[in-house]
């Protein structure tokens, strides 16, 4: 019988199935939501500018309908920063959270890094993208050792619109939560690759510092999608989602 709902938030420019691996890890002791964001994976989109506190409205609403409360929420990279405007505005739907390879802000370049980005999103062909992404997301060892697990979430991202890829960017751009991190009520656990250098150890540190009784895990080695490169990453977080002993 399931006895938890857990909602999954998912990185920049992929969708909900970037989390079937843990997905298969909570299936069968809870009910999965791996949401799709604006424009993203199979969720709508009119076009229009968004916030990463609309994404995180988007969230909310779908949970308020849910109406079994409160939940556990995952979030890795643009998801983690979702889940913060989420637990932050709305700390009485979140007791147990999970912040991975994300930040609460980008820093004093952020408008102008991610205005970068989101040029490149629609100006470059999204396979001519891949080369920079991989190397982003995943350590040279892992790529060579997990060849059909980089091609899964490569896959992810050359099926993304690459307008909602851009629009996703400036809303990053835009982001500062670190006022919210206070507020957050959830039991939390911030994770973060050892060689993440999209979101560095320094950024997942200030969140866990920020966030009452927050708990860091650095994994060694690993890049920034640190859950699926790292042995044991997603053990370990099935087990907070879940609130079971680690």
């Amino acid at each position: 019988m399931n006895t938890a709902t857990i909602l999954l938030l998912h990185s920049l420019a992929m969708s909900g199935e970037l989390w079937r691996p843990l997905t298969g890890k909570l299936e069968p002791r809870a009910r999965v939501v791996a949401m799709d964001a604006r424009g993203h994976g199979e969720s709508t989109w009119d076009g229009s500018p968004f916030t990463v506190e609309d994404l995180a409205d988007d969230a909310a609403a779908l949970l308020d309908e849910l109406g079994d409360g409160p939940y556990a929420v995952a979030g890795m990279s643009m998801g983690g920063c979702v889940a913060v405007a989420l637990a932050g505005r709305r700390p009485e739907l979140v007791n147990r959270l999970v912040l991975a390879d994300t930040t609460a802000d980008y820093g004093p370049d952020k408008a102008q890094a991610w205005a970068q980005r989101a040029e490149n999103a629609v100006a470059k062909p999204r396979d001519k993208q891949l080369e920079l992404q991989l190397d982003r997301w995943f350590s040279p060892d892992f790529l060579e050792r997990e060849p059909a697990e980089a091609k899964r979430v490569a896959d992810l991202f050359l099926a993304t619109d690459s307008r909602a890829h851009a629009a996703a960017c400036r809303a990053l751009g835009a982001f500062d939560g670190t006022a919210l991190l206070p507020a957050i009520a959830a039991d939390t656990l911030v994770v973060v690759g050892e060689h993440d250098y999209a979101t560095p150890p320094a950024m997942a540190e200030a969140l866990a510092d920020g966030i009452p009784g927050a708990e860091l895990r650095v994994f060694a080695g690993a890049r920034h999608l640190s859950l699926f490169e790292s042995p044991g990453a997603l053990d370990l977080v099935a087990a907070h989602l879940l609130g079971e002993d680690r």
